[in-house]
C-alpha cells in the first residue's frame, strides 16, 4: 500500500479520512487539490505532507507550463508560500519546499523548471523510503524478542513515502520473528490510532489492541507495556520533540514507570535551526474536531475548545531518537551538532 504515487504528470493519494471503512484513491492534476488535501488531512503524517507538498509544486509547474505562464517565477513563488501556509508544525514541509524552490530560477526556462522539480519531487519519495526501510532495521534492534509495545498517532506508510517511521521498527521486529502486541492508543481527536494504525497493522498481520488514550497510565502501571514508541512532527537541535497531542502525556508516564520511551523520525523531521521549544509553532485546529465526532455533536455546539494538534516532550524523557542514521541518546545536543556541522 502507498498513501501517495507520481505517474505522468498525475499525483494519486489515499483518502484518509476515509479509513478505516473505504480505501478510496484520488488522482489530480490539480495543485490546489493537494493543498487542500494537507489542510483537511486526507494527506497527513509530517514526511508525507513534505512528499505531497513536492509533488504539488511540480504539478502547479506542469500547469504553468500548458499555460505558457510568463511570470511563471512569481506564480511559482506564490504557489510554494501557498503550500508553506497549509500546516506549520511538522518541518518535513518546509524542508521539502525549500528543496525544490532551489530550481526557481531565473537563470531557466520554465521547461528546465519543471523537470527538475519533478525529478527532485520523485528523489524525495524515494529518499524517505529508503530512510524509512533504514529506521525499520536499526529500530528493530531496540525491540525485545517478546514485547508489548504502545504507540500513538500513526507513524506507517500511511504517514511517509516507505514502510513508515515508529510502524516500520514494528513491521521490522515482526519479521524478525519476534512476538509483537501492540497497543494503539484512540489519539483524540481525530483518532488516528484507532482508525488508521489500528486498520495497517491489520492488514500487516501484526497483534494489535485498541485503547482510549486515558486507558495509557493504567496500562503501565499493570506492567502491560514493555516500550512506547511514536513519531514526531519537529524535532529541535537540542531534542525537543513536537508530536500529536498526547505524547508528552506517554513520555512523562514513561519515566514515572521507568519504561522507555522512544522517537522515531527521518533525518529531515530534525530542525537544526532552532534549540528553543517556544520556537515550534503548534498548529490549533477547528474547535469542532473536538465537539464532534463525524457529523454527530457530542457536546454543545458552542462550548468553547482548546484543540492543539501537538504537544512538545522535553529531550530529558526521551530515552532516544531513532533516525535512519543511528540510535541518539540524551543529550542530544552534541550529536545533533554534528549533523548541523555536516551540512
Amino acid at each position: 500500500m502507498q498513501a501517495i504515487q507520481w505517474q505522468n504528470g498525475l499525483v494519486t493519494f489515499i483518502d484518509q479520512t476515509k479509513l478505516p471503512h473505504t480505501e478510496e484513491y484520488i488522482t489530480t492534476s490539480d495543485y490546489n487539490v493537494i493543498i487542500e488535501a494537507i489542510k483537511k488531512l486526507r494527506i497527513r503524517g509530517a514526511p508525507l505532507i513534505g512528499i505531497a507538498a513536492a509533488y504539488g509544486v511540480a504539478l502547479a509547474c506542469l500547469e504553468l507550463q500548458r499555460k505558457k505562464s510568463q511570470n511563471y517565477l512569481v506564480d511559482l513563488k506564490i504557489i510554494i508560500e501557498e503550500f508553506k501556509n497549509t500546516r506549520p508544525t511538522a518541518v518535513n514541509l518546509f524542508w521539502a519546499l525549500d528543496r525544490v524552490a532551489k530550481f526557481v530560477s531565473p537563470l531557466s526556462d520554465i521547461d528546465s523548471v519543471t523537470n527538475n522539480i519533478i525529478n527532485e519531487a520523485i528523489k524525495i519519495h524515494t529518499e524517505d523510503k529508503l530512510m524509512c526501510e533504514s529506521i525499520g532495521k536499526l529500530g528493530n534492534q531496540i525491540v525485545p524478542e517478546k514485547a508489548n509495545i504502545l504507540t500513538h498517532c500513526n507513524t506507517g506508510a500511511l504517514a511517509t513515502g516507505g514502510e513508515g517511521t515508529a510502524l516500520a521498527i514494528i513491521k521490522y521486529a515482526q519479521k524478525a520473528g519476534k512476538k509483537i502486541n501492540v497497543f494503539v492508543d484512540e489519539t483524540r481527536p481525530l483518532l488516528q490510532g484507532a482508525r488508521l494504525t489500528t486498520w495497517e497493522l491489520m492488514k500487516a498481520g501484526i497483534n494489535c489492541t485498541l485503547i482510549t488514550d486515558n486507558t495509557a497510565a493504567f496500562l503501565l502501571q499493570q506492567k502491560k507495556v514493555d516500550l512506547i514508541l511514536t513519531g514526531a512532527d519537529r524535532v529541535t537541535i537540542n531534542g525537543f520533540a513536537a508530536n500529536k497531542i498526547g505524547t508528552y502525556n506517554l513520555a512523562v508516564l514513561a519515566k514515572f514507570h521507568n519504561i522507555p520511551f522512544y522517537i522515531a523520525v527521518p533525518s529531515s523531521s530534525i530542525d537544526l535551526d532552532i534549540d528553543k521549544p517556544e520556537q515550534i509553532i503548534i498548529e490549533e485546529r477547528n474547535p469542532d474536531e473536538v465537539r464532534k465526532i463525524k457529523d454527530l455533536y457530542i457536546s454543545p455546539e458552542t462550548v468553547n475548545v482548546y484543540n492543539p494538534s501537538f504537544d512538545i516532550t522535553p529531550p530529558e524523557l526521551i530515552t532516544g531518537i531513532i533516525t535512519e542514521n543511528n540510535v541518539y541518546r540524551y543529550p542530544y545536543q552534541p550529536e545533533f551538532y554534528k549533523l548541523k556541522s555536516s551540512e
